[in-house]
């Protein structure tokens, strides 16, 4: 069985500066992409100044990309995204029987998978995330000799959302993955980027998925505009059967509904939602809103 909800969403950064910003030059992933758990139905990137260049094109693992660049003084960027999609996740079988892990990561390497050449370039290191004795070492206490996959990557990320605790001033956004695996402490990209090094350093494939967690108020309470996040998760790799399922490490769970997946790529480097340089500005400040509500 699938379950479907259709989300509007809309996400607004606004950046401020000390003093004027001459030139800018930036990248913006902010697009939902078409796949299997999401249907991309309309979507807008609108940017404040207007900017003199905007181009959008494809990156290697098919995230939408919007580059553009501002050429006059401005001491204000705004960059807001807003569409609609509709989200569908389907029932996953009894994690029991799904198929052992040494048989899917065995099916990988061999090449004998007929996706084995889409799952393969996650299985190795990237920028952010290198695989190590000391994740497999953590890793094995789960992925037992001929465990179901599933059951073995659900109990991996039971392990570490007991084991490490949501801490938004432990780490920061360039923190290595080894030192948050150390600290047992930090946020959703740390904690993502934590069980993916503990599943390749097992040799199986995983990737790192960016989008939003829609949040639900307390009864009684009305929904804050705004208040729903940018959120980071796993998806690991389960065979020809299953493809490539997606696990909540942060919230302890397989990811259903409320999740809206925007990219994916081999960790965080690969799907940073706004990135650039510029000339000027002096200190400035960020303010990011997120809102994803059922249409």
């Amino acid at each position: 069985m699938t379950e479907r909800v259709a989300y509007r969403l809309s996400h607004v950064t606004t950046y401020s500066y000390d003093s004027p910003v001459r030139v800018c030059h930036n990248l913006v992933m902010l697009t939902p992409r078409n796949s299997s758990m999401l249907e991309l139905i309309n979507h807008r990137v609108t940017i404040k100044p207007h900017p003199l260049v905007l181009n959008r094109r494809e990156d290697y693992f098919g995230n939408t990309l919007h580059a553009f660049s501002i050429e006059e003084s401005h001491r204000q960027l705004t960059v807001s995204a807003s569409g609609r999609v509709e989200v569908a996740y389907s029932e996953l079988p009894p994690a029991v029987q799904s198929l052992p892990w040494e048989q899917i990561r065995e099916a990988v390497v061999a090449q004998s998978d007929p996706r084995w050449l889409e799952a393969c370039q996650f299985r190795f290191n990237s920028p952010r995330i290198q695989a190590s004795p000391e994740f497999a070492d953590y890793a094995r206490v789960s992925f037992q000799p001929n465990r179901p996959i599933l059951e073995a990557a659900f109990e991996l990320t039971q392990r570490i959302f007991q084991d490490y605790v949501y801490d938004t001033t432990a780490t920061d956004v360039n923190t290595p993955t080894k030192d948050a695996f150390e600290l047992r402490r930090g946020v959703c990209q740390d904690f993502a980027h934590v069980q993916i090094a503990c599943l390749r350093s097992m040799g199986l494939c995983a990737r790192y998925v960016s989008g939003y967690l829609r949040t639900h108020p307390a009864a009684g309470q009305t929904k804050l505009i705004g208040a729903d996040e940018s959120h980071a998760w796993v998806s690991i790799y389960c065979g020809q059967q299953l493809g490539w399922v997606d696990l909540d490490p942060t919230n302890n769970k397989f990811c259903h509904i409320d999740h809206i997946p925007i990219a994916w790529g081999r960790d965080y480097s690969d799907v940073v939602p706004i990135r650039g340089v510029f000339l000027g500005g002096g200190k400035h400040t960020i303010s990011v809103s997120v809102d994803v509500a059922p249409a």
